[in-house]
């Protein structure tokens, strides 16, 4: 059966390519165009080395995007174990092979390119999970025995994440994977049971912890102890955040940003350079797109009439609302800097394409809504 099958025999090209969310596209476009721009205001106005980078990136991940829209829905639900089995065989790769790079080890280097398993485990794991609720009736989901299984599908990539090590996607993928384990309907008693495990673990958590995540946590508790040392990227990100204002220094004319006050401000603390050159109402505006582009998602999987496109939309539009707020609550100091850039704005391969490839998924759940899906589905 070809890929672009479609349960009315068949649906085609041209008549998938108009039922695309066209609104959503054009929000990933304008949010991925400001993120160009700040990336060439971070090189002082250069397209070197990360905006023209970054737009040839984001040129193949919109053609990338529209792929993964068109093609059937029923093609993602038969083959997420598949996905998900060889991500998993990734990551235990990382471990044996994987490149080092800013002191964890994260990426396996085939040589023209670079891959980021964990970031690819973002997408797999919303997809087997969705897989294997879809195939639950929804009575069964309370029996303790049934969610065996899709937590050890959660702690497994989990565990071998922590170990890189990568505190901040394990946290996206315990995160986004408990917004799925609520959406299917599991009861909020047993998320407080597994909180208050947690909390009574936080101990032995803290011991497990690198030097280097203690002292973030640390920092995040007060910054201005070690202003100079460990507090210094928190400090001058507030300072960046607060510097441009209602409206801004105009852009390229960020000081903090433009003298490197502000580190690592292509990746992880590109929003303080987003306020301080455009100041509150650019803030604003940048989270205002954001937060459009969450209402299409959630818009888009309770409009889905079968639960398996219900829980890729609604569990990939959680995770990009997560990865936001991560982001924007780390810049600002209110959570310890976990290392979460943000979507379609901060310089990145992997995070770019698997994002891309995410709205792509929620736009193919938009296209084949009215799709009938069997509960039992065959892996072939």
């Amino acid at each position: 059966m070809s890929l672009f099958a479609h349960h009315d025999q068949h649906a085609s090209l041209t008549t998938r390519l108009l039922n695309i969310n066209w609104g959503l596209v054009l929000l990933v476009v304008a949010i991925a165009t400001i993120g160009v721009a700040m990336l060439y205001s971070s090189a002082g106005g250069n397209w070197e080395p990360w905006a023209g980078r970054q737009a040839i990136r984001f040129a193949i991940g919109l053609g990338v995007m529209v792929i993964v829209a068109v093609i059937d829905i029923g093609f993602y639900a038969r083959y997420a174990y598949l996905l998900y089995g060889l991500t998993l065989v990734a990551l235990v790769g990382v471990e044996i092979m994987g490149s080092v790079g800013m002191g964890a080890q994260r990426w396996i280097d085939l040589g023209f390119f670079q891959i980021q398993p964990s970031e690819i485990m973002k997408l797999a794991l919303v997809l087997a999970l969705a897989r294997y609720f879809h195939g639950v009736q929804h009575d069964q989901i309370g029996r303790p025995l049934v969610l065996i299984v899709p937590l050890l599908m959660v702690l497994t990539p989990v565990a071998l994440v922590l170990k890189q090590p990568n505190l901040g996607t394990a946290m996206l993928l315990l995160l986004g994977a408990g917004v799925i384990f609520f959406l299917a309907g599991v009861r909020l008693w047993k998320f407080a049971l597994i909180i208050a495990a947690g909390l009574a673990a936080l101990p032995i958590a803290w011991e497990m912890l690198h030097d280097y995540q203690k002292r973030r946590v640390l920092t995040f508790l007060d910054p201005a102890a070690d202003p100079l040392g460990a507090g210094y990227n928190i400090l001058q990100s507030m300072i960046a955040l607060g510097s441009g204002g209602v409206f801004g220094k105009g852009y390229l004319l960020g000081t903090q940003s433009q003298l490197r006050f502000v580190p690592e401000v292509h990746t992880d603390f590109i929003f303080p350079q987003v306020a301080e050159e455009f100041g509150l109402i650019g803030g604003l505006l940048l989270i205002l797109l954001y937060v459009c582009v969450f209402a299409y998602g959630y818009a888009i999987g309770l409009g889905c009439r079968h639960q398996f496109g219900r829980l890729v939309a609604l569990g990939i539009g959680s995770q990009l609302f997560l990865y936001v707020f991560i982001n924007l609550s780390m810049v600002m100091g209110l959570i310890p800097v976990v290392g979460i850039p943000l979507p379609l704005v901060s310089y990145g391969g992997s995070a770019t394409m698997t994002l891309m490839i995410g709205v792509g998924l929620m736009l193919s759940v938009s296209v084949h809504r009215d799709r009938q899906l069997p509960r039992r589905i065959e892996s072939r």
